[in-house]
């Protein structure tokens, strides 16, 4: 499916294309007023889909969360959930939840098992949605921003090029 006005394109699944685009969509600065025109940009974005989605921006070194909302009734807590679980994935890694869904071929018990989770496995997700927000000049992660509520591939994608389009509209690389 694809959004009327806004078509999403089809996310790589190569891990090194993933990880190329993933170096293109780095952020000049990255503050609470980035989190909120990004995080309006994608509940704008969002509306155009029928299915109700959660948008959630955050920053990775206290947890201090800048933007949150959704596009539509009916998202359930399990969504925020998800949310919860994309975001850890992103922090523990460094890479996008979809980066890590096409590593491990979306195998949640290879995923476990390559990692030791154990018992805290259910804690994290492998399926996109969750991207990590780079600064440049700045070592690893900064924030990270999550979608949850579409198809995974799409989760990852509208946030992948609302973020390209944002860069491009401030005059950042992109």
């Amino acid at each position: 499916m694809t959004s009327t006005n806004f078509p999403l394109l089809d996310p790589p699944r190569n891990i090194e294309e993933i990880a190329a685009v993933e170096q293109t969509i780095v952020f000049d600065t990255f503050t609470a007023e980035t989190a909120w025109e990004l995080g309006n940009a994608l509940r704008a974005r969002l509306l155009d889909f029928p299915t109700a989605a959660v948008i959630n921006i955050s920053l990775a070194n206290n947890n201090q969360l800048l933007f949150h909302a959704v596009t539509h009734s009916g998202t359930q807590p399990d969504n925020d959930i998800w949310v919860a679980r994309k975001r850890k994935t992103v922090l523990r890694w460094g890479n996008s939840t979809w980066f890590m869904h096409n590593k491990l071929q979306g195998d949640e018990a290879k995923f476990a098992a390559k990692y030791m989770l154990g018992e805290t496995a259910c804690q994290y997700a492998i399926h996109g949605g969750g991207v990590p927000v780079r600064v440049k000049g700045v070592e690893g992660i900064v924030g990270v921003i999550v979608v949850s509520g579409l198809k995974q591939e799409w989760d990852h994608q509208v946030i992948v090029e609302t973020v390209q389009k944002y860069l491009k509209a401030q005059g950042q690389r992109s």
